[in-house]
């Protein structure tokens, strides 16, 4: 194993893999011998020059802030030594930069593509590729998933039970839990077949709420009715919110009613038993979905990360970024979040939009959330958290050029509003807070079917659809194996990039054809609605 890494050659810091002691001499080829000048914790960085009083800390090859004070080589360099350099509002100029297309699946997006970006199918058509590799099946990669009569596909068959209104959230969860007791032991007509679960989704909006606040509640629940992993789903209402049953069926638009079944508690006698009646109806129609081979240019898969540490920008996060690649190469989609998360890193997205249209649409959305931040009186880079920095991450430049690295090296080839659905193939960006459950969610309800979420601290919280977990370090995959599914901690040891690579790219597709992640073992389930407004 690496006692440190320098990430990029023109970086002027190197990031400690292991505690290195005060007075150990490091030395690794090119790079001059330095010796600590202190102790560097595991994951934090350590000055390999001279920087002089406002100088600029170079990681990953860009700024991640300046200097507070004259460093010498040797010295640690955490939030004591350093601060941001970044601004509020600023002016930003499309450059485009084209990634050059060297091999049918190596991963990376070509110029083709790139140029073509307004050609590429939109989700729910399919594309034509060429070439081949382990575990596909003729000229594609596919995975086993439920195709819907309305040419959506699904990674899992679970019947889902929507609140309108937090006020019933407790019967949602009576409900959930009295049919899954009646699937276990197959009481009446409750043969489960394919069907893989009942889940209530309670949450505490629905009324009381004003404006925009309002909408995005709306939309995102109905954009939870319209998710394909749902091979049926039981709106329940209360009855007089604002956001009742007859008020958001206009959101959701058309919809198969052996499907989608509606209920309003306060027009039932016991809400609880009609739910149930309706719930045997959803499951006889859900089981006979059968799982049967689906290309996997059909994938969508989001993005996040969270409690980060200083190896998240070495090992996870870059491996997320592979995959994406990977799949955007083999016609797949994926979808990256957490806007406030860009800032610092921000211009490396937009000029990597594919024309200057998206670029524009990425620029409102870095603005539209610094002013969101203004308009509450908040600091804008007041973003890393306790646990970011205990890990290594100093500012919030740090952490976004860390996180960033999820999207790979495709183009953007599409840019999305809170409560909207993925449209275009290929990498997306969705505005979204870098909060867990929120953003988590956001990215389900965008079209996600499974959610790759790195992390450095580790956490247990689940989201609507599949949430794989992915560890930063082997540490926290060993002492946290029921949370984590997925350890790229083996990255700063003895493991290759491409080899991960492949492997998790191999994983996801058994999650998509079936494997349970450690979350959905657990039984976890959660769902966080984007709150913006006053309350009633």
């Amino acid at each position: 194993m690496q006692d440190f890494i320098k990430i990029n050659d023109n970086d002027n810091v190197v990031v400690a893999l292991r505690t290195i002691p005060a007075g150990e001499k490091l030395c690794n080829g090119a790079m001059k011998s330095v010796v600590a000048l202190e102790e560097i914790p595991a994951g934090h960085k350590m000055a390999i020059c001279d920087i002089p009083e406002g100088g600029e800390v170079i990681k990953y090859g860009f700024r991640i802030g300046n200097t507070k004070e004259t460093v010498k080589a040797g010295t640690w360099i955490h939030t004591h030594n350093l601060k941001t350099a970044l601004g509020d509002l600023l002016e930003y100029t499309y450059e485009p930069v084209f990634p050059v297309c060297e091999g049918q699946n190596d991963g990376v997006a070509c110029r083709q593509v790139w140029e073509e970006g307004c050609q590429i199918p939109e989700i729910g058509r399919s594309v034509s590729l060429s070439g081949k590799s382990s575990g596909r099946s003729g000229n594609r990669a596919t995975f086993m998933g439920f195709r819907r009569p309305d040419g959506q596909v699904g990674v899992r068959n679970e019947i889902w039970i929507i609140p309108t209104v937090g006020c019933v959230n407790n019967v949602a969860s009576s409900i959930a839990n009295k049919a899954n007791m009646r699937l276990a032991s197959k009481a009446g007509a409750f043969e489960k077949g394919s069907v893989d679960e009942v889940i209530a989704f309670p949450h505490p909006y629905g009324c009381s709420q004003m404006g925009e606040d309002q909408e995005h509640t709306r939309q995102i629940l109905a954009d939870l009715v319209k998710h394909p992993n749902a091979g049926g789903v039981l709106v329940l209402g209360l009855g007089c919110e604002n956001s009742n049953i007859e008020v958001l069926k206009p959101y959701i638009g058309e919809y198969d009613e052996n499907r989608v079944k509606f209920l309003v508690a306060q027009d039932c006698e016991d809400e609880v038993a009609e739910a149930l009646e309706i719930i045997e109806s959803l499951i006889s129609y859900a089981s006979s979905f059968k799982r049967e081979p689906v290309s996997v240019d059909r994938l969508v898969i989001g993005m996040k990360c969270g409690g980060s540490d200083g190896l998240s920008g070495i090992t996870a996060n870059p491996l997320v970024g592979r995959f994406s690649d990977r799949l955007i190469a083999e016609g797949g989609t994926t979808i990256l979040t957490e806007v406030p998360e860009m800032f610092g890193a921000e211009t490396i997205l937009m000029n990597r939009c594919a024309n200057e249209e998206l670029f524009h649409q990425t620029v409102a959305l870095i603005n539209d959330f610094k002013n969101y931040f203004k308009s509450h009186n908040q600091t804008i880079y007041e973003n890393p958290s306790p646990g970011n920095k205990k890990g290594g991450i100093s500012t919030l430049e740090d952490k976004s050029l860390g996180c960033t690295q999820k999207s790979g090296s495709a183009p953007v080839m599409g840019v999305m509003q809170y409560g909207e659905r993925v449209r275009a193939r290929g990498l997306n960006l969705l505005s979204a807070p870098g909060n867990d459950l929120v953003a988590a969610t956001a990215l389900a309800a965008a079209g996600a079917h499974i959610v790759l979420f790195t992390t450095g601290r580790g956490t247990p919280f689940a989201s609507p659809v599949p949430t794989v977990k992915i560890s930063t370090n082997s540490a926290l995959a060993g002492k946290k194996s029921n949370w984590i599914d997925y350890n790229a901690g083996v990255l700063a040891e003895d493991k290759g990039m491409e080899e991960e690579a492949e492997r998790l790219f191999n994983y996801v597709v058994e999650v998509a054809s079936g494997r349970k992640v450690c979350s959905e073992e657990a039984g976890y389930h959660d769902m966080a609605i984007f709150k913006q407004g006053v309350t009633l």
